[in-house]
């Protein structure tokens, strides 16, 4: 199958808030009996033409069965969904990611994938990225594991850095850890007057600086879910990022702007480094030419762990689902090795089955080319070794994004010390 090449931006990293609602009145499904819809987050138009072949060729061995898809803005999935659960309308299959899915995972809205899919189909997937979508669910005093999403794509960060805006810092290589990143940082400011990075502290924004806090060696909450990271480590990595913005080496809009503005900056040459997936880079020859001649990729900043983010998307099935078995039958079609290869080949995203990577990381070590995107997914596909989903899914992660992000914001405008402000966020998470 030849499929156009085209642009392909992930925001993976960002953590949905999810506002459960419930108690909505039913109402029956418009479906038709021999329908099973299958709804996406933001894939249209990029790879329709990707899906039309994998639904007819699902469709060819299953006569009695049509697929209707249906693509969702990314922006609008969470409301769509929490609302045609409620009204029982929900699609068969859905593509969420795996900290929302948690999130009403906790209320019994998806199958549980551990009875009905086969141990022997469970290895066929990466077994940390396979755990991303479990999570422990209590009632009645007793805790039980549940799996309920089917691994799909993934994305591991890697370090997109500006050639030309380090050599004027003179640092030869870009920084592969925070301690080396705060030496950049003060370099790159001294020498040029522009930033190093940009990395937001927004509440509901990305979680990459949650997720900075398990490279360090923070332990973000405790078995029992008690915040864990009041301790001289989780005092260490606040104080990192305290200081960091205190001395002027984040810029100030660090407190009140996303991702995304990031994304502007460097593109802007302001910044010299932006921590992105490498399907980021095709956007970024387009949106600036000039920035993305100069631009190289480096492996993912990580703390003294080694650990490195990897960003899954996964297909649920609702439990209103009036075709259980053929649902699940579908999503296990479309995260096969053969689909799931041919889609990261498409979406320069990486699989998430063990044979589907080797293969991946064989096919790009044969090209003969080396562009700045091959070189960009090779560094994040070997990366897969040392990543796992640094946030686990667990029961109001939004909220304790919210508790660390809040309290960091409060000590780096000195309104309270890092000691304080750790505290605090700790006795916020413990009292939700």
């Amino acid at each position: 199958m030849m499929l156009t090449k085209t642009k392909f931006s992930l925001w993976l990293s960002l953590g949905l808030s999810c506002s459960l609602l419930w108690g909505c009145t039913s109402s029956s499904s418009s479906k038709n009996n021999n329908e099973l819809e299958f709804w996406t987050m933001q894939l249209k138009p990029q790879f329709t033409e990707y899906f039309a072949e994998v639904n007819t060729n699902f469709e060819t061995t299953n006569q009695d069965l049509k697929i209707r898809w249906v693509d969702v803005p990314w922006s609008a999935m969470e409301s769509k969904i929490l609302t045609s659960i409620s009204a029982k309308t929900s699609p068969d299959v859905v593509n969420l990611n795996p900290n929302f899915a948690s999130q009403l995972a906790t209320r019994n809205a998806w199958l549980d994938l551990d009875e009905l899919v086969s141990p022997q189909i469970q290895q066929q997937y990466l077994p940390e990225i396979w755990q991303a979508s479990s999570i422990e669910i209590c009632q009645n005093n007793t805790c039980e594991t549940s799996t309920f999403g089917l691994p799909w794509y993934l994305t591991t960060r890697v370090t997109i850095y500006n050639q030309e805006l380090l050599k004027k810092a003179g640092i030869t290589q870009p920084p592969l850890t925070y301690k080396e990143l705060a030496r950049v940082a003060k370099q790159v400011k001294q020498k040029t007057g522009k930033y190093a990075l940009f990395v937001t502290f927004v509440p509901e924004d990305s979680g990459e600086v949650l997720e900075s806090f398990v490279q360090m060696g923070v332990e973000l909450v405790d078995k029992n879910g008690k915040a864990a990271f009041n301790t001289p480590a989780g005092v260490a990595a606040f104080r990192y990022w305290v200081d960091l913005y205190q001395q002027g080496l984040l810029p100030p809009e660090v407190l009140t702007q996303g991702h995304r503005h990031g994304i502007e900056l460097y593109q802007a040459g302001e910044t010299a480094l932006l921590s992105s997936g490498a399907e980021f880079l095709a956007a970024i020859a387009n949106n600036a030419p000039t920035i993305a001649a100069v631009s190289a990729s480096a492996p993912q900043i990580t703390g003294k762990t080694g650990k490195k983010n990897v960003a899954v998307m996964n297909l649920v099935i609702p439990q209103d689902t009036d075709k259980p078995k053929k649902a699940l039958e579908y999503a296990l079609y479309v995260t096969n090795t053969d689909n799931q290869l041919a889609f990261a080949q498409e979406a320069n995203v990486l699989p998430s089955t063990v044979e589907a990577v080797d293969q991946y990381i064989q096919e790009l070590e044969q090209q003969d080319t080396n562009t700045p995107v091959e070189q960009a997914r090779k560094i994040s596909a070997l990366q897969l070794k040392d990543a796992e989903v640094l946030i686990p899914a667990m029961k109001n992660i939004n909220l304790l994004q919210k508790a660390i992000y809040e309290n960091l914001q409060a000590a780096m405008l000195k309104e309270k010390t890092v000691e304080e402000a750790v505290a605090d966020a700790a006795k916020e998470w413990n009292e939700y």
